[in-house]
């Protein structure tokens, strides 16, 4: 049985809508262990054998380490294509879900956060090439993939944060694994086809806005606010800190499910640099606010605003960059996004203990503004050169 022409088996969608919905199905199995750490880590840090601040360095590995592998991750998928490289990614990561169930201490745990943060790199990648292999609809494709990526994580956070209350963080992983694993039956459903590549890039380039926009919203959005509302909701609540905290991480993955596709949908009619300046200027107003105290209902609203503009990057990106370069340009974007969400936590963990919150949330809603600008400024000449290039 081939696995190269999927289409026939789902009328009405197309070869490039399924390949972009099985590569996102991979990444959602293999998620929730992720996830549920970033939950569980801080608040159980001794039960892990590490202190708050060994806690934000293991939460910050994984992005970091892609800083330096993702050039590398970005030329061994172009090679080898999506099935082999997806395969690898997902039984790397059900390893490291057996061991976070299993192992204590920051240099055990240490090795497990860096081979998961190139497995995601792999997972993540083919994801936002396959949404974008086609230009038409690359937008509502890619806004349909971050449904099915959140699927896991929303249905393994309620979960991961019952079994933690209940008895202790450590279940949950061995679970996790199991579910990672499982992975390895879409990844065969994947094309094997290598993908063209551009020329090599230059390694160091100075960012410009959408590098800009992609470290802050990491760093305030994947780092600052996924830490500060576990750390700072343990002070809220002692008693069910870790329930309703995981329900409210759940709730970002189940925004994405139902809010993902409309900001795709909405990308398509009115813009995506336009709706990616308008939203993230809201984002900074609720990261204010968040920061000031108002904790839950500011982190409802930036779970939804961060839902509408996840599937807004890739197409611009692609708008500016066609062609071949797409998938350096793809990779180049999410380095900066990873700079900034390895950044995040490193902030919170040494910050938060002893700053106060609203110059923290405050400066990062101010750099995040000046940034969101920045992209909607230089959005003109950008899509006019992409044109010229075509």
């Amino acid at each position: 049985m081939s696995f190269n022409a999927p289409a026939a088996s789902a009328p009405g969608l197309t070869a490039t809508d399924l390949n972009s919905r099985h590569a996102a199905m991979a990444l959602g199995l293999s998620l929730p262990a992720d996830v549920v750490l970033y939950l569980l880590l801080p608040m159980y840090a001794s039960q892990f054998g590490v202190t708050l601040a060994e806690a934000g360095m293991l939460l910050a590995a994984n992005r970091l380490v892609r800083i330096a592998g993702y050039g590398y991750v970005a030329r061994f998928y172009a090679r080898h294509g999506d099935r082999p490289t997806c395969t690898m990614a997902v039984l790397a990561a059900a390893a490291c879900g057996l061991g976070y169930a299993t192992l204590s201490g920051f240099w055990a745990l240490l090795p497990l956060r860096l081979v998961w943060g190139l497995c995601f790199a792999a997972l993540n990648l083919s994801t936002q090439a396959l949404a974008t292999a086609d230009p038409i609809g690359a937008a509502r494709r890619n806004g349909r993939s971050r449904a099915f990526i959140a699927l896991g994580p929303v249905l393994a956070l309620p979960l991961g944060a019952l079994l933690a209350h209940w008895s202790g963080p450590r279940a949950i992983f061995g679970i996790l694994a199991v579910v990672s694993l499982s992975a390895w039956f879409v990844t065969r459903r994947l094309p094997a086809a290598p993908h063209p590549a551009g020329k090599p890039a230059r390694r160091f380039k100075w960012p410009n806005s959408l590098d800009g926009w992609s470290f802050m919203e990491g760093l305030a959005l994947d780092g600052l606010f996924i830490v500060g509302l576990s750390y700072l909701g343990k002070d809220l609540m002692p008693g069910g800190a870790v329930i309703v905290a995981g329900v409210l991480m759940a709730l970002r993955y189940l925004a994405e499910i139902l809010l993902s596709p409309v900001g795709g949908h909405m990308a398509e009619r009115f813009g995506a640099e336009r709706l990616l300046v308008s939203l993230s200027l809201v984002t900074a107003i609720a990261l204010v606010g968040f920061g000031l105290g108002w904790l839950w209902s500011c982190a409802a609203l930036i779970v939804v605003l961060r839902a509408l503009q996840l599937p807004l990057l890739p197409p611009i990106v692609v708008r500016r960059t066609p062609g071949p370069e797409r998938v350096q340009a793809l990779a180049a974007r999410s380095v900066w996004r990873d700079i900034g969400a390895g950044t995040g936590p490193l902030i919170a963990g040494l910050l938060l203990p002893v700053a106060s919150p609203p110059w923290i949330y405050g400066t990062a809603a101010l750099l995040l503004a000046a940034m969101a600008l920045a992209c909607g400024w230089n959005s003109a000449p950008a899509t006019e050169a992409a044109r010229a290039a075509r």
